[in-house]
């Protein structure tokens, strides 16, 4: 049971890196290197699982007022840190981040449907 535990973090991980890639060769105003992008998908998970739990909570009732739509601003806001942290991973303004949290999300999802297919 461990080897399909292992295999399925692998296979998310790398699809998070090819979403990451795809995204990148999309929109100009985000930049990734190889390097930044491999490093970027570990950082982004680990600060999608520690900070963003914590800031969709404190933005809660934002978040109901805007039906959701607030999220997209965390997960820019989790690029944008991601992008402060690592070389190689570079995103214009914010605005570029919203509009990659944005992308990224569909192309994840789209992937994501992909694999389970």
């Amino acid at each position: 049971m461990p080897n399909v535990k292992v295999q399925g973090w692998t296979i998310r991980w790398l699809l998070n890196i090819a979403a990451l890639a795809l995204t990148a060769a999309l929109l100009s105003g985000f930049q990734v290197t190889l390097w930044g992008c491999i490093v970027g998908s570990i950082v982004l998970g680990i600060v999608n699982a520690l900070i963003r739990p914590v800031l969709l909570i404190l933005t809660l009732p934002l978040n109901i007022m805007t039906l959701g739509l607030f999220t997209f601003v965390i997960n820019a806001l989790m690029l944008w840190l991601t992008s402060v942290t690592i070389k190689g991973f570079d995103l214009a303004n914010f605005w570029w981040a919203l509009l990659t949290a944005v992308i990224l999300s569909l192309i994840s999802m789209l992937l994501s449907w992909l694999v389970t297919k």
